[in-house]
């Protein structure tokens, strides 16, 4: 057999179905069998592909060497692996006042990831959800990053600043531990591997992702927070792996899990998602708050409306008077000494525990035989690559990553 049920044809194989064919067609053979089903049965294939092969060569034999177009709707998505690059090559051309458009950024994206397309209109709303906009520049209209990002940015680089104890070596203030939760597969493995040509990979891959596991960890310049691992398996094998995590389960990992782990004092840092930004009892309404609840704290406050006010208008007078929202992760850190900050929106190259999870995953990927009990022990085992001297490359590499922002935002700021 020289094909395998859904797999597009080579065109030298296109062009051995139709020699095997013509052969047929020439050479009477007993007993009478058309000679398509004979070419179908000394190939391996379908009597309806040679049909096809061959109707393609009638019509004309440059046809052959047309790769096969793939079926269904192309695949427009950018990878959030991208993110970095894309804003590293905005800000460079912000940097220097060039006008910058979405077709630059398709163009950088198609010749630094050739194997990819890059669909423009999904591209903008990728932007769009990276944090960026199209807005007016100094001298024309051009590609930018949301001002709100950009201040949150400037919080949270200078609180990390403010907590270095010198400007050398990793030494801080208050120990820094940085948590998240990732997810894999039972059927993550890589892509790429050696093999004989003629044979061909020997490997085959199930169909779909397999069953999933969630993992939470944190780390700190000592390596993995002793005790804090938690692995579980997920219910569901499709949507976003937030979708498995939840208030409840968050805070008894981070009460039960975490916090007897690290040292006194620690400054916890974390992203936005948001089960780790749940309001406290104590922390004033937000504009998704109800009206009565906004009203309420108003007049609490003694800010007293109108019985007519539309929501709307309780919001504009709310945005002007309240204060910084409450999380209740935040006083629950507070009641055991603790700190808790989280990265600016969007900002994934600022959390060295993702670079963690990719060498992790890289090891569970090497070791892939897409069964549950060898992803579990090779997950452990994935664990146990990233030490102590491993987290501190990463962070100190964070560091520079941090001090390139801060650099770059007031030389920006200036222009």
């Amino acid at each position: 057999m020289i094909s395998s049920r859904g797999k597009a044809l080579s065109p030298e194989i296109k062009k051995i179905t139709v020699s095997v064919k013509q052969y047929f067609d020439r050479i009477k053979l007993t007993p009478t069998e058309p000679s398509v089903k004979r070419a179908a049965d000394a190939l391996g294939i379908g009597i309806a592909t040679v049909k096809r092969i061959m109707a393609d060569f009638n019509r004309d034999p440059n046809l052959l060497d047309k790769p096969k177009q793939m079926r269904g709707r192309p695949v427009h998505s950018v990878s959030a692996s991208h993110q970095e690059s894309v804003r590293s090559y905005i800000r460079a051309a912000n940097s220097k006042g060039e006008h910058i458009t979405l077709a630059d950024i398709q163009t950088f994206l198609e010749k630094e990831y050739t194997d990819e397309s890059f669909h423009k209109t999904t591209l903008g709303r990728t932007l769009n959800r990276w944090g960026f906009e199209f807005g007016k520049g100094t001298r024309s209209q051009h590609l930018k990053e949301k001002d709100h990002v950009i201040a949150a940015r400037q919080r949270y680089l200078r609180e990390m600043r403010s907590n270095r104890a010198s400007e050398v070596g990793l030494d801080t203030n208050r120990p820094e531990v940085y948590l998240d939760e990732s997810y894999v597969n039972k059927n993550h493995s890589n892509d790429f591997i050696w093999y004989y040509g003629e044979d061909g990979p020997w490997v085959q891959k199930p169909t779909g992702k397999g069953e999933r596991l969630i993992i939470m960890n944190a780390i700190t310049k000592s390596g993995w927070v002793p005790g804090a691992k938690l692995v579980f398996k997920s219910t569901r094998k499709t949507g976003d792996y937030h979708g498995q995590m939840n208030w409840d389960l968050f805070k008894k990992w981070f009460t039960e899990m975490l916090l007897p782990n690290i040292p006194e004092n620690s400054l916890i840092i974390m992203d936005n998602a948001s089960y780790h930004n749940l309001l406290s009892e104590n922390s004033p309404p937000t504009p998704q708050s109800s009206k009565q609840k906004i009203k309420d704290w108003l007049e609490q406050n003694k800010i007293y409306c109108r019985n007519d006010c539309l929501k709307p208008e309780l919001v504009e007078v709310l945005k002007k008077v309240v204060s910084e929202p409450i999380y209740a992760i935040d006083e629950i850190a507070a009641s055991f000494g603790h700190k808790v900050l989280r990265t600016p929106p969007y900002h994934p190259e600022l959390q060295p525990i993702e670079t963690c999870w990719g060498v992790t995953k890289n090891h569970v990927g090497r070791h892939c035989d897409f069964t549950v009990k060898n992803l579990i022990k090779q997950l452990d085992n994935g664990f146990n690559k990233v030490t102590a001297k491993t987290c501190e490359k990463i962070i100190a590499k964070v560091r520079n990553v941090e001090d390139d922002f801060w650099t770059a935002d007031i030389k920006m700021d200036a222009q």
